[in-house]
């Protein structure tokens, strides 16, 4: 592990001095007012590899690691009884390291089995100790390779389904009538909303996106807004480091909430590097293979993809206008450091990046993001077909068989698949789809074998690339 102290960059006063073989994980602090405005390319090198220090650094008690005192819930809440240990694998702590569950096939990668995390609804105090699906859900660890890409996407859509909104409503004022509005974003389409005259709206077409109109593209079930937000739950829930933008002096009165001895573990400036480190990971490709008949099946396999109608859900790619990626983002809420909380968001730009020269563009100049997916919800479940609806907990106001349309790009490296991670083969998986995706599943049931395995073996050329 390469210690942050060595780094170099942005950096604030060296911690109080210790030896070259040191427990903590952390030597310095990166200072954020450092971080404003478009950022060099060398700063940003600098930045994501302190970054990608802190995702593999293997936090300790010295650093603040544990919280004894607070529970993994995203609003900061005392815990009712003493820790009975200093690793909990339901409620957390659970991992010494980010990379301790995304490690597949590289840091930033998904997990295997072993690495589920149980996920509770997430305001409460989540304190429990049983593997009971109504205390929490069990998933799989996504992967984050092409993250700032997809948050990205996510705030544009965002722009466009607010302003729809606004348009509806300052028609709705000028005519004295009720007006309603498709909602669409990159070809996506997210339902109908209907302004009233008084300056109300109606979101009972809604369809797939929350009622706020914020696009929320992380976790399977699409309730994180940004890397950022992502970063700050995790760092509190599986590792007990509480970030100071949350847990800190400005939202608890103290700088030490979960009682452990140690004041803000885990500055603004840490979290910037780890979102930095994130939101440049590569785009995954697709990877021809060098076996020329692997090559033709999967040749193949594309055209049975889009003849089953996976491509209503699973897009090949959306476009995006800007690789500037701002943080703190736009959309964040209380808790999670806001653009109106500093003078200057910093901006990676993420075309500096050598990956990004390989994204394809459209004709109007657009980056092609190939993720195949909409970044929108959908019921994936239904009495027939209900595997993939296994979890009896709601989350965060979405319903228990409603899930986020994975992205399927990285697909190869990242089995095994299903929201819990417990399917081994993409067969299996594409056989449990269920709800708004049954067609295409029953589809897939009726073609040959010959048109099976080669959809496989073209899924299989979605490949991470680090």
């Amino acid at each position: 592990m390469i210690l942050l102290g060595s780094l170099g960059g942005p950096l604030a006063p060296a911690m109080a001095q210790e030896p070259t073989w040191s427990e903590r994980a952390i030597r310095q602090r990166i200072d954020p007012a450092t971080l404003a405005g478009p950022l060099s390319a060398e700063a940003l090198a600098e930045l994501t590899e302190q970054g990608r220090a802190l995702f593999e650094a293997r936090f300790t008690i010295l650093d603040g690691a544990g919280r004894p005192n607070a529970t993994q819930a995203i609003v900061p809440t005392r815990s009712r009884r003493p820790a009975e240990h200093a690793f909990q694998r339901l409620a957390g702590p659970d991992a010494n390291a980010c990379s301790s569950c995304h490690n597949e096939p590289v840091a930033g990668g998904a997990g295997g089995f072993v690495a589920n995390a149980f996920v509770s609804e997430g305001f409460e105090s989540a304190e429990f100790d049983t593997l009971d699906p109504q205390f929490s859900n069990e998933r799989g660890t996504n992967h984050l390779f092409g993250a700032g890409l997809i948050e990205l996407l996510a705030r544009e859509m965002t722009v466009d389904l607010t302003a729809a909104r606004a348009e509806a409503l300052k028609e709705a004022r000028a005519s004295g009538t009720e007006v309603r509005r498709n909602l669409t974003s990159k070809g996506v389409d997210f339902g109908r909303i209907t302004a009233l005259p008084d300056g109300s709206v109606d979101l009972g077409e809604l369809d797939g996106v929350d009622d706020d109109l914020v696009v929320r593209p992380f976790t399977q079930k699409g309730v994180m807004t940004s890397l950022r937000q992502f970063t700050v739950n995790a760092l509190n829930q599986h590792h007990g480091m509480q970030p100071d933008e949350r847990w800190g002096t400005r939202w608890t009165g103290t700088a030490d909430f979960d009682g452990d001895g140690h004041d803000d573990e885990i500055g603004a400036g840490e979290v910037s590097a780890l979102v930095a480190w994130q939101a440049t990971l590569p785009a995954p490709r697709e990877i021809a293979p060098q076996d020329a008949a692997w090559r033709k099946a999967a040749a193949r396999g594309r055209d049975v993809f889009s003849e089953l109608r996976c491509t209503s859900c699973h897009r090949p790619s959306l476009p995006l206008d800007s690789l500037d990626f701002a943080d703190p983002g736009p959309v964040d809420t209380a808790g999670t450091l806001r653009t109106g909380d500093v003078e200057t968001p910093a901006v990676y730009d993420l075309a500096l990046t050598e990956w990004a020269g390989h994204l394809p563009r459209d004709a109007e100049g657009r980056v092609l993001v190939p993720l195949f997916g909409d970044l929108k919800r959908h019921r994936i479940a239904d009495t027939r077909t209900a595997d993939l609806g296994n979890e009896t907990l709601a989350q965060r106001f979405v319903e228990r068989d409603v899930f986020m349309t994975a992205e399927l790009w990285g697909l190869a490296d990242t089995a095994p698949y299903g929201h819990r991670g417990d399917m081994t083969t993409l067969d299996e998986v594409i056989r449990a789809h269920g709800g708004a995706a049954s067609e295409s599943a029953a589809g897939y049931k009726d073609v040959t074998e010959a048109d099976r395995s080669a959809l496989i073996a073209w899924l299989k050329t979605l490949r991470i690339t680090p």
